[in-house]
């Protein structure tokens, strides 16, 4: 079931007297960390009420194909688009047959025409129906176009007869979806990643910050998410998108940002890729700081210690995540220093870069870092985009908590 963390699984109802197992199958869905929306037909309306669906989900319910409001972003084809799974649960006898036609005469078999994401089925239906013949030719269609086809099971139906067409339950139907996805690298683990620099206040227009640009913090974010991490981004004022899938908390100062990564927690692992700050001005003037004749000649600015946030969550007596990994932006000695930061934080591995040279460092799209470890031999990566390294990185990261993509 951890396979499902992260998809969008887009679940059709149609009009069966199974619609109300429809339901309990969105709240499994979302425990299992997937992200649900729900279109319904006109007959599954009279069955279950779009506002119980709305409620389970977190999202308005989908039904009309001609939308005056959605057709203008052409909603049914974003929602085709948004999909990593459709599931439809139920599928009547007459939904099969519309979808092994192709037709296209309403949201829901306009959205499996538009999609490329695989299609799945769960029928319901009388024993009869689904015994018949027009009803098993159908079902080959669908299956020859490699549409998935969850049950149905057999037993005692709501007519009263005895055999094959009840729709599997909500619990059988999310654990087969979740079979529909290959495993990845980093299912079911929570990261906590820190990005961008702080930002500490002088007066309420100044402040001490420094060049980093997020960029490195936010490609890891959006590698550990295609992973199938559940990713928790801490990040200090930043120019970015929002990597798509990823939990974003934005935040200032270094204090915000250390209260940030323990509300967090617990967390599997940590990377610290935030340039934090290391001083604060002791005290922040409420007004703007003036020229005056007595400070003409310079400005005399008392600093004191900012936490320090990896240190902290590394060395927690109780939720230190299992996984710890810093960086170290150095302008000389950089392996020297590195180690010696991985030792003093109690770090697991750490990720050296030399910002002192001018084609990777603060700003670049493109970095070259070494990777240092307690256990192995210093990895080299070379010059490449901090795309590609993110996802190089995470890979090295899932093989040192022992899985193999």
């Amino acid at each position: 079931m951890q396979r499902l963390i992260n998809k969008r699984i887009l679940l059709g109802v149609s009009g069966g007297i199974a619609a109300y197992k429809s339901a309990e199958l969105v709240r499994r869905l979302r425990d299992a960390g997937a992200e649900v929306r729900v279109v319904m037909t006109q007959a599954a309306r009279e069955f279950i009420t779009p506002l119980t669906m709305q409620a389970l989900s977190g999202h308005p319910v989908h039904g009309d194909l001609l939308d005056p409001a959605a057709e203008a972003a052409m909603g049914h084809i974003e929602l085709a688009r948004w999909a990593d799974l459709v599931l439809i649960a139920p599928t009547t006898a007459e939904l099969m047959a519309r979808l092994a036609l192709g037709r296209g005469d309403n949201l829901l078999t306009t959205l499996v025409l538009a999609t490329d994401a695989p299609v799945a089925i769960a029928p319901a239906m009388n024993q009869a129906m689904w015994r018949d013949p027009a009803t098993q030719h159908n079902l080959q269609l669908l299956q020859q176009r490699g549409f998935h086809v969850f049950g149905p099971a057999a037993g005692e139906q709501a007519c009263g007869d005895v055999g094959p067409g009840r729709m599997l339950e909500p619990s059988e139907l999310a654990a087969l979806a979740a079979d529909c996805f290959e495993s990845r690298l980093l299912d079911g683990l929570h990261l906590l990643i820190t990005a961008g620099p702080t930002r500490e206040a002088i007066d309420p227009v100044r402040y001490i910050s420094n060049h980093s640009s997020g960029k490195m913090g936010f490609a890891l974010a959006e590698a550990a998410a295609e992973a199938g991490a559940r990713v928790t981004l801490v990040s200090g004022p930043v120019n970015l998108r929002t990597p798509d899938r990823v939990q974003r908390v934005d935040v200032v100062s270094a204090l915000d940002m250390l209260t940030a990564c323990e509300a967090a927690l617990p967390a599997d692992i940590l990377i610290a890729s935030a340039a934090v700050a290391d001083y604060r001005p002791a005290h922040v003037s409420d007004s703007k700081l003036k020229k005056t004749d007595d400070n003409q000649q310079g400005m005399r600015l008392e600093l004191v210690r900012n936490p320090d946030i990896l240190a902290t969550l590394a060395m927690h007596p109780n939720r230190r995540p299992g996984l710890c990994v810093g960086f170290a932006a150095e302008t000389h000695d950089l392996l020297r220093y590195a180690s010696d930061k991985l030792q003093r934080k109690n770090l697991d591995l750490i990720i050296a870069n030399d910002v002192s040279q001018r084609d990777i460092g603060f700003n670049s799209d493109d970095n070259r870092v070494t990777l240092l470890s307690r256990q192995q031999a210093p990895q080299h990566l070379e010059l490449a985009s901090k795309a590609s390294l993110a996802r190089h990185i995470i890979r090295i990261i899932g093989e040192h908590i022992g899985r193999t993509a």
